[in-house]
């Protein structure tokens, strides 16, 4: 699991980056906003830890960002101003929890634990042959019925359409399918995935231009139609 550290004062970033990686997280940390927000954009992470006073940046600012494109990832802010109104603001923001310095370390950790836990769902396991809507895709040998034909897919295609049919009836969001499919380093542009959808439709959709199964949610990502 990776999680994203943004706070600029260094004694508590270096303490906080040390304690997750000794719970087995890998930790990236970044000492201003606009980094973080950088390697955000550029990285898959499974959980965001940010201090609202950052520089360039700030932590609220990160937040509102962060869910313009992404609804699943959770992030907690750390704030030394315990007031209600920060707790608003960071919750309006799309924050789902909220911590006043000082704070004890024990509950940060079983806060971040909870919040990965809960936004980390196992996928249904999908038997290597599966049938939909007359379609029959075989995921041992990569070949498929659909509704032109049969079809050889490629090992991504096969990768993400398991992981679609896995996530049957649930939108998957793009840093998922990036995590999933091409792993954390090599990132394709959104144009690549949307290629792989046009292509499923192509294969097994009885009308590619009103699609059933293969469903792009604007902003957020893609969703199987079981």
């Amino acid at each position: 699991m990776r999680i994203l550290l943004a706070e600029d004062e260094e004694s508590l970033r270096v303490m906080l980056k040390l304690n997750l990686e000794l719970e087995n997280y890998e930790v990236v940390a970044s000492a201003d906003g606009k980094d973080a927000l950088k390697r955000f954009r550029e990285q898959h992470f499974d959980l965001l830890l940010l201090d609202v006073m950052l520089p360039e940046v700030d932590g609220f600012q990160i937040a509102e960002q962060v869910r313009l494109t992404n609804t699943d990832v959770p992030i907690i802010m750390l704030t030394a101003k315990d007031t209600s109104n920060d707790r608003i603001t960071g919750l309006k923001k799309g924050a789902d929890d909220y911590l006043t310095k000082p704070f004890v370390l024990e509950e940060l950790l079983l806060r971040v634990q909870k919040l990965i836990k809960r936004t980390s769902k196992s996928p249904e396991n999908t038997p290597d042959i599966y049938e939909f809507d007359g379609n029959h895709v075989n995921f041992a040998t990569y070949e498929a019925e659909g509704v032109n034909g049969n079809v050889h897919l490629t090992k991504k295609e096969a990768m993400l359409l398991k992981l679609l049919i896995d996530r049957k009836n649930e939108v998957v969001s793009r840093q998922q399918i990036l995590q999933s499919v091409w792993g954390y380093d090599v990132y394709p542009s959104t144009r690549t995935i949307d290629n792989f959808i046009l292509s499923f439709r192509k294969y097994f959709e009885r009308d590619p231009h009103d699609p059933k199964h293969f469903l792009s949610i604007r902003g957020v990502g893609y969703k199987f139609a079981g």
